[in-house]
């Protein structure tokens, strides 16, 4: 690996492939958190940064990937007012982040008034891939990046319910009537017309398919590929599982407004049970022995990274 210096001084535009981005992690700037109530948060995100550093230190010291740094950064939304990057996983409160970015932004006055097809479909909220190399490398080298994770197996089941349960002009026809023509024997035809209906081990399947009948969807993609946490030094990370306490604390080290809170409300199908650890075991339950496993493999760096506790 470079020297920090000479990561550091080299052109951004030489960062094309084997990408080595900002070298080491910022000390978090603190002055702005007020008083002994964040104590215990602080703690447990130093634990988190370290971790995830002592890891990566561990498992990737010497890989490069072989990848552009706009691709790296596509999924890394910016609000510039406040110098903050947020790396997008859907599942883990990501459409209560970006109203709370538009907010911050000044594209808001309130979170609680934006709706779910304004915060995805609005195209309020620049993605760091939309400016050139330079701006791009001196963002991720100045502004303060943050990504907010969840229990994978949570976060699939979640997704699963959320795509496959429901009504969805998207997702039914683009993936459900690939899933279900390639994995269900004697599919009728109402099924494989409409999509719909697609039962979680049929899911699994698809998921775990190397010759999947159609891609990868962010809402179930590793955090692993949609943030690239070894080679971004993420400067705060959250926890779906402790959401609000870490995401009010962050907003305070960012100085957003005092009056700024973050939303608790759910974002759609508010009437529908969270996805909690007791849902997630009825969903497992529809798998085989060897199903589990796999599907805990592909999520396994995911796993490891975050420090989550294997299902």
């Amino acid at each position: 690996q470079l020297p920090d210096q000479q990561k550091m001084s080299e052109s951004p535009l030489s960062w094309f492939r084997g990408v080595y981005l900002p070298p080491a992690l910022h000390p978090l700037n603190k002055t702005l958190a007020k008083g002994d109530k964040w104590k215990d948060i602080d703690s447990t995100q130093e634990k988190r940064r370290s971790f995830l550093q002592d890891f990566c230190k561990k498992y990737n010291s010497r890989k490069k990937l072989q990848t552009h740094l706009v691709h790296l950064v596509s999924r890394i939304y910016v609000e510039d007012r406040h110098k903050v990057l947020y790396c997008e996983v859907p599942k883990a409160g990501c459409s209560n982040w970006k109203r709370v970015l538009m907010v911050l932004n000044g594209l808001a006055t309130s979170a609680h008034n934006i709706s779910h097809d304004d915060v995805h479909y609005g195209k309020h909220l620049r993605k760091l891939d939309s400016y050139d190399l330079k701006e791009i490398y001196t963002r991720l080298n100045l502004y303060t990046k943050f990504i907010f994770v969840r229990d994978p197996m949570e976060r699939l089941v979640s997704a699963f319910r959320d795509k496959f349960e429901h009504p969805n002009i998207y997702y039914h026809p683009v993936f459900g009537k690939a899933i279900i023509k390639k994995y269900r024997h004697n599919a009728d035809e109402e099924a494989l017309k409409t999509g719909s209906g697609v039962k979680f081990k049929e899911f699994i399947q698809y998921l775990l398919d190397s010759h999947r009948p159609v891609g990868m969807d962010i809402h179930w993609e590793q955090i692993t590929k949609l943030c690239y946490p070894c080679l971004i030094n993420y400067d705060f990370i959250g926890k779906f599982e402790t959401l609000e306490e870490d995401a009010n604390y962050f907003l305070q080290l960012v100085g957003a407004p005092a009056d700024l809170k973050f939303p608790k409300f759910k974002d759609r199908h508010s009437s529908d049970e969270r996805t909690s650890a007791e849902v997630v075991r009825q969903y497992l339950k529809e798998l085989s022995k060897e199903e589990r496993q796999l599907t805990y493999n592909f999520y396994y760096l995911d796993y490891l990274m975050f420090n989550y506790t294997t299902p």
